[in-house]
């Protein structure tokens, strides 16, 4: 009779751990801040600043991922989020600013715009059977369009060109709000938004039945067919609680640049898809969760933080974010 020695038990233990994504989403996490204290710019790691400025920083790009995590899981993949929070960061600015619209009356309308834009690149899906990154891609470049074509090519800030001359118009205190500070100045309100975004995303997938149908059509599309899950109707409300998200960090976007620029979001869709993926959500879709895009979340947002403080070159860290995504993505797959 062969016996097993304790090494080997807790080798198998841990191998059995690491095939939990969870487990490999916090060693992740756990490595990167490692890391920052290690090279902590002189403990400028250890203040709290950093990490509140970090939160806020990622919380835009987190908003993002709560909606790419729903459109992954389902199995598709949604190229247009950039574009749409540039699109209602250009809208929000133009109403608030320079139309003087209430909050409540101009936040409603970016959402319905936003989930609206989801809405049709997932009926495109849906209905017409075009693939998700095609139909993506073309929301992607209608949506840039239309905000380069509402803004003229300009951003929507303050400054107004009259007859009379150059004019500031006051800023919307609802902007003040979303880019306020609260808990004595330590937890921004964007983080807030982005926790709230999370906490809806939870509930969508965990609790509700829609939540089931996004897992089953990622798992096996026709098997979910056949079990008569709604799919065409399930994608495209997949696709527009993207949209809807990416009205949300649209939103956020031009308040805390206190502007509206057509050109905001650009490449923000790599930088949500990535959160995902390293958070351990399958791209192949029918595996994942919001719990892991958290700590995508944070893992991104610690690994941009600590370049930063660290001075590193964009091109740096671009370059070393792109070989993390390849990095987890080859170890999501080896532990299959």
């Amino acid at each position: 009779m062969i016996r097993k020695s304790a090494s080997d038990g807790n080798a198998a233990g841990l191998v059995h751990l690491l095939a939990r994504p969870s487990a490999r989403a916090l060693l992740a996490l756990a490595l990167i801040l490692a890391v920052g204290a290690i090279f902590n710019a002189d403990g400028a790691f250890f203040r709290w600043d950093t990490h509140r400025d970090m939160l806020r920083h990622i919380s835009r790009f987190g908003i993002l991922a709560c909606g790419m995590t729903l459109v992954i899981i389902s199995g598709g993949i949604d190229l247009a989020v950039g574009s749409v929070l540039g699109l209602t960061a250009v809208l929000s600015a133009l109403m608030m600013i320079h139309w003087q619209w209430h909050p409540l009356v101009a936040v409603p309308v970016c959402l319905l715009i936003g989930a609206a834009s989801g809405a049709v690149s997932g009926g495109l899906i849906a209905r017409f059977r075009i693939q998700p990154f095609i139909a993506t891609l073309a929301m992607m470049v209608f949506a840039r369009g239309a905000a380069k074509y509402i803004s003229g090519g300009r951003k929507i800030a303050q400054g107004v060109e009259t007859p009379s001359g150059f004019q500031f118009l006051p800023l919307p205190s609802f902007f003040d709000l979303l880019n306020a500070k609260i808990f004595l100045d330590n937890v921004a309100v964007v983080t807030l938004v982005f926790l709230g975004c999370l906490a809806l995303s939870w509930v969508v997938l965990d609790r509700l039945r829609v939540g089931r149908h996004l897992y089953a059509i990622g798992g096996n599309e026709t098997a979910a067919r056949l079990s008569g899950v709604p799919v065409g109707w399930t994608k495209v409300f997949a696709y527009a609680m993207s949209g809807l998200f990416a009205a949300v960090a649209g939103i956020c976007q031009a308040a805390q640049e206190t502007q509206g620029d057509p050109e905001a979001g650009v490449s923000y869709e790599l930088t949500a898809i990535a959160i995902v993926v390293i958070g351990g959500t399958s791209l192949t879709g029918g595996r994942g969760g919001m719990v892991l895009t958290l700590l995508g979340t944070l893992t991104i947002g610690y690994l941009e933080k600590i370049l930063s403080i660290n001075a590193v070159s964009e091109a740096g860290r671009l370059m070393l974010t792109g070989a993390i995504i390849v990095s987890a993505v080859l170890f999501q797959r080896s532990r299959r």
